[in-house]
């Protein structure tokens, strides 16, 4: 780990902090609409076993294709039915395959948050330098599409390198959420700059749920279901939960329900915030500023 890194701290928000409105309850709605590299195919498909080494796998990439093809078209749907503002993970490759697709998820609203040039891009194999340059690449790419800068980060299955925290914040970047680590968003000192950390929770996810656990997605639902009631009537601290639909998983119609009835149920109470996850950024900043000293600092260790 180099200086940098060691220096970088962590402001965690109290108990006390409030999501947008005083809600202590957060839901973000999220979209991975995701691609591989050319030549690239996913490492897991429908068909589980994997191909020998050297082989293109051309069932798991035409099944991942679905995702550009028809998948994202019904999840924005469905958010434009429900009048919900997504975060939307936007690998690079598809604002030049699909740019047209993107400039209309910018334009109705939604969060276009970069998720590295493609998935088999990931920071934590690279170098500084190439880190740097395959943040660059995605910026250029969807500010050219979409009129404006990206503000938030997400790597490919989550995870960003040791550097990445504070190459993101020299970027310009207010959030990122290649962290686990808390169920509130927290702020990161990086010495370049703060940028701030915005937890992927995982329960409520449909590649994990569907494609690694081969649970139903009737499942995921009454999964949903059950863990924003006890958010709401068995904590009394802030608290955040995902919901995400890949657009390749379920963005098709066997799943796709899922997301719908989820956001009509959230929307039914009053006591919960909906918001992107760059709202969600913006609030902690202000918040941060507003209590200097109101919250509790903790050094990352080697």
């Amino acid at each position: 780990m180099s200086n940098a890194e060691e220096n970088m701290s962590v402001t965690r928000l109290p108990s006390q902090f409030r999501f947008p409105g005083g809600h202590r309850v957060a839901v973000v709605f999220n979209i991975a609409y995701e691609a591989w590299s050319d030549g690239k195919a996913p490492g897991i498909g429908p068909m589980g076993n994997v191909l020998q080494p050297g082989f293109f796998d051309t069932n798991a990439h035409s099944w991942a294709t679905f995702g550009a093809v028809r998948g994202i078209e019904r999840l924005l749907g469905i958010a434009e039915r429900n009048r919900v503002k997504t975060s939307v993970m936007v690998n690079g490759v598809l604002a030049e395959r699909h740019p047209d697709t993107v400039r209309r998820m910018h334009d109705l609203g939604h969060e276009v948050l970069a998720h590295s040039w493609g998935m088999d891009v990931i920071p934590v194999y690279l170098d500084e330098t190439a880190e740097r340059a395959n943040i660059k690449r995605n910026v250029t790419a969807l500010e050219r599409v979409t009129g404006v800068r990206p503000v938030g980060w997400l790597s490919p299955r989550g995870t960003g390198s040791l550097a990445s925290p504070r190459l993101l914040a020299e970027a310009g970047f207010l959030w990122h959420g290649d962290c686990n680590d808390d169920d509130r968003p927290y702020v990161i000192n990086t010495g370049a700059g703060r940028i701030v950390g915005i937890p992927l929770t995982m329960d409520v996810n449909d590649l994990p749920h569907s494609i690694r656990y081969g649970n139903p997605p009737r499942a995921m639902l009454e999964m949903f279901r059950d863990t924003l009631d006890a958010a709401r009537k068995r904590e009394d601290v802030p608290l955040m939960i995902d919901v995400t639909a890949h657009a390749h998983v379920y963005g098709r119609a066997f799943g796709a329900w899922v997301f719908d009835e989820a956001m009509r149920a959230t929307k039914r109470l009053r006591d919960v915030w909906i918001g992107t996850r760059a709202e969600m950024a913006r609030h902690v900043l202000e918040f941060s500023d507003d209590t200097p000293t109101g919250v509790a600092r903790k050094r990352i260790k080697k």
